[in-house]
């Protein structure tokens, strides 16, 4: 029930953003009926009489309303001017709070800036006091009309502060998705196009040395692209799928564990490189996320092996803990630069780390434990309560 009433509220806000004029028009009908019941109940012995001349100037205060948004200082003015001509031309009965006023004070301080609040306020400021004057004349009216009006616009200064809030975190939303798209377009290009820059290389002096050789390292730049390809257009789909609502069909899931196999396999067709793969501890299902997150430290980091290490080897371990995941790729390389402790990755050592920080992890890179080669340790959270649940 609560679910249906919260898909309720988004619905009905995301058409009130959507129509504006039309919750405008809305807001005056309801003022409109607010001022209305003075003229329909009874009304008391010697009270002043509810005259159709009275109400239509009690609408002509309330019909500005509908452009409130447009130009929120004319609507102030346009309200002042028919309330007094309400006080000084007709005794029509009054209104337990000023309705208009409220609307119009809060609309300004949503929406006006500063200095059109500025302005509200210095004609408020004078025309508060003339119309208790013509009123009443009475302290308490002037101290309640001061006390409402000031609410409202604390009200509408507290909705442009959530309004503003909502801005700053959906542009820090797009930002973040911008970041994450950026690493998955690199990881996937940086390594296809290792790999297929390796393999090239190799396929002249192996046509010569040993033909077969040759094949297999075409065969492997022909399925390093097609593998690339598929990655690409399957992050293009799932891009076309949010900028159209999720109406273009469904969303293929990410490379996971189960890929690292494949990934392994091209890795070792390029030639020169062995990779050896193994696990640790009880091999269980990940979740979604931390299964790409794996995917995508291990194919970095296999990328940066082959572009820079000169290595024969690498190792590639997934150690399974109780609460978490520790992936290592290790090679038998150069090991890092002289005098730093990582190695040139460009953006891909970068890409890792905030991979595993998004998750609430860690990651280390540099010389291997033995002193030689170089090294990349991720460690990754695994929830129990998610890991049971998938």
């Amino acid at each position: 029930m609560r679910g249906e009433l919260r898909g309720w509220w988004e619905r009905g806000r995301a058409s009130a953003e959507a129509n504006p004029l039309l919750v405008d028009i809305g807001v005056a009908l309801l003022v409109q009926a607010a001022m209305t019941m003075p003229f329909v109940v009874p009304r008391a012995a010697g009270a002043p009489p509810a005259t159709w001349a009275a109400y239509g100037l009690s609408t002509l205060s309330v019909l500005p309303l509908v452009w409130r948004r447009r130009a929120p200082l004319a609507v102030l003015f346009a309200v002042l001017a028919a309330n007094a001509l309400y006080r000084l031309t007709v005794d029509g009965p009054g209104q337990p709070l000023p309705y208009t006023g409220l609307v119009v004070v809060y609309t300004i301080a949503a929406l006006s800036p500063a200095r059109g609040r500025l302005v509200a306020g210095a004609v408020l400021l004078a025309a508060v006091p003339a119309g208790v004057w013509l009123n009443t004349r009475s302290a308490r009216e002037l101290t309640f009309s001061v006390f409402v009006l000031a609410a409202a616009y604390v009200f509408g200064r507290l909705t442009d502060a959530r309004r503003r809030a909502h801005r700053v975190e959906a542009e820090q939303a797009a930002a973040r998705e911008r970041a994450r798209i950026a690493r998955e377009m690199h990881d996937i290009l940086s390594h296809a196009v290792s790999l297929m820059i390796v393999q090239a290389e190799a396929g002249p002096v192996a046509v010569r040395a040993a033909p077969e050789r040759a094949e297999a390292a075409f065969d492997a730049i022909s399925a390093t692209g097609r593998d690339a390809m598929v990655q690409l257009r399957r992050m293009l789909g799932v891009l076309r799928e949010e900028d159209d609502g999720g109406a273009t069909g469904s969303r293929e899931p990410q490379p996971g564990i189960a890929e690292l196999p494949g990934l392994i396999d091209r890795v070792r067709a390029g030639g020169g490189l062995d990779v050896v793969y193994g696990t640790v501890g009880r091999v269980r299902p990940l979740p979604g996320a931390v299964a790409a997150t794996v995917f995508r430290v291990v194919q970095e980091a296999l990328t940066n092996t082959v572009r820079h290490a000169g290595a024969r080897t690498v190792t590639v371990q997934l150690s399974y803990g109780d609460s978490d995941l520790c992936v290592r790729v290790t090679d038998d390389g150069r090991g890092p630069q002289a005098g730093g402790t990582g190695r040139r990755g460009g953006h891909g050592l970068l890409g890792i780390r905030e991979r595993a920080a998004a998750l609430g992890g860690s990651a280390v890179t540099g010389r291997a434990a033995d002193g030689h080669g170089f090294e990349v340790r991720v460690r990754l959270p695994v929830p129990e309560a998610v890991e049971a649940g998938r």
